[in-house]
């Protein structure tokens, strides 16, 4: 019996990994979470063997409920399953524990692979993504600024490259305009900027925008 924890905010998105999983799978047990408060307190209750995980759900910053997760159960796989493309989110969803990452545009025969290399232990990444981090180990001098920047402080720079104002982003992410000034501060500084018009073009061009978990 595989039990398999489905958590998406959107009903028809988990209607369809269902349907694909009992295809495969014939001996299966499901759990819904419509959000990532959902799927924690789920993992907290109950024994799963796998959380298939959307992190672009409505509350908390996506990488934040992975992270509870795996302290929650440090052993429980999750397959990261987002919107969002690999080059803007993927490395920093595996160093945060996520036992695999793929977009919503793989067929479905991917997501079961996916699902089967998990469950027997391993790591699921795309062949491009692979080739990718192969690259970025041989060229880790070169790596761009961005990734020094903290998840928190990634996310800030995210925000602010699709226009939102400092207080807008306190009061998406529940942080005290202060405490948001700083992290912009933080980022300038490390990525040698000065305006947010500089942050907004340098996350064009690295094609960062929209990328908030």
């Amino acid at each position: 019996m595989i039990r398999v924890l489905v958590a998406d905010d959107h009903a028809i998105v988990r209607r369809g990994l269902k349907l694909i999983m009992e295809e495969e799978f014939h001996s299966i047990v499901f759990g819904e979470a419509s959000n990532g408060q959902q799927a924690l307190d789920l993992v907290w209750k109950q024994d799963w063997d796998i959380v298939v995980l959307d992190i672009t759900m409505p509350g908390r910053n996506g990488l934040d409920i992975l992270k509870e997760l795996k302290q929650l159960r440090p052993k429980l796989p999750v397959l990261v399953l987002s919107m969002h493309s690999e080059d803007q989110f993927a490395v920093r969803v595996l160093k945060s524990g996520a036992s695999g990452y793929m977009t919503k545009e793989n067929v479905p025969e991917e997501l079961v692979k996916a699902i089967k290399k998990v469950l027997a232990g391993g790591k699921y990444v795309s062949a491009s993504l692979a080739e990718e981090l192969a690259f970025r180990l041989e060229t880790d001098d070169e790596k761009p600024l961005y990734e020094r920047l903290s998840d928190r402080e990634y996310q800030v720079l995210c925000l602010i490259a699709s226009g939102q104002t400092i207080k807008q982003i306190s009061e998406q992410l529940s942080l005290s305009i202060k405490t948001i000034s700083t992290y912009r501060t933080r980022i300038l500084e490390k990525l040698k900027m000065k305006t947010n018009a500089e942050l907004t073009h340098y996350a064009m061009k690295h094609k960062l925008v929209n990328c908030d978990p």
